[in-house]
């Protein structure tokens, strides 16, 4: 583990946590909608940002786990999406799996109503989720991009309904967005089918920071 235990991990300011997404994020966008805030400081100095809210299509993915309450009331409160990552790079090896680790323990010690957690590797920009499947996350859905656009003026956007950007000669990237879910509570149960991670292969859909790789190139690399 090495240095990584000398990271803490603890709740910050809104906007401390999205300056530092829009620097270190490869999107340089926060999600407006994250309402927890957690940072990752070595050294006395802030090197990673997690940050969790809402799902914009919340009602839609709220059947993805069981819990033990049947009210959709209280369905609303038992997940979090885990919307924004951002890690520098002085932090040492396997850091980012330590935070959030960190991270899920604070939140079920201090938000027990808080059962499981969401979240999206987006494989057609960055990356496939090696974070995730190293945190414990579950594959449960590979889904070929349908709404991130490459505009005129070269910016990349996500085009949605209420969408203030003009898609006019804007281009459709190809890639993939995987879907990850991670259970706090472990009498849940997930409702969905979960995939082997050597599916992301089988379909095409590995990338690592932004490059196009399987995992089984990555792996021999390794070895």
């Amino acid at each position: 583990m090495g240095r990584a235990k000398e990271i803490i991990v603890k709740i910050i300011k809104s906007n401390i946590a999205n300056e530092f997404v829009k620097l270190n994020h490869y999107s340089g966008k926060i999600v407006s909608m994250s309402q927890i805030h957690f940072g990752c400081f070595l050294d006395k100095k802030l090197h990673g940002v997690m940050s969790f809210g809402p799902p914009m299509d919340k009602r839609n993915v709220l059947n993805l786990v069981e819990t033990k309450n049947k009210s959709i009331n209280q369905k609303w409160n038992e997940m979090l999406e885990l919307n924004r990552m951002a890690f520098d790079d002085y932090l040492p090896k396997n850091s980012e799996s330590r935070c959030i680790s960190i991270a899920f323990k604070l939140i079920k010690k201090n938000a027990p109503q808080i059962k499981w957690i969401l979240s999206y590797s987006d494989a057609t920009q960055c990356g496939d989720g090696t974070i995730y499947r190293a945190s414990g996350f579950k594959l449960t859905n590979i889904n070929k991009n349908g709404t991130i656009y490459r505009l005129a003026n070269g910016e990349v956007v996500a085009k949605r309904g209420d969408s203030k950007y003009n898609f006019e000669g804007a281009t459709k990237l190809k890639g993939f967005q995987n879907r990850y879910i991670y259970l706090i509570d472990k009498t849940c149960k997930i409702n969905v089918e979960i995939l082997p991670f050597n599916e992301i292969d089988k379909q095409g859909a590995g990338m690592y920071k932004g490059q196009k790789i399987s995992l089984k190139e990555r792996k021999n690399m390794r070895d």
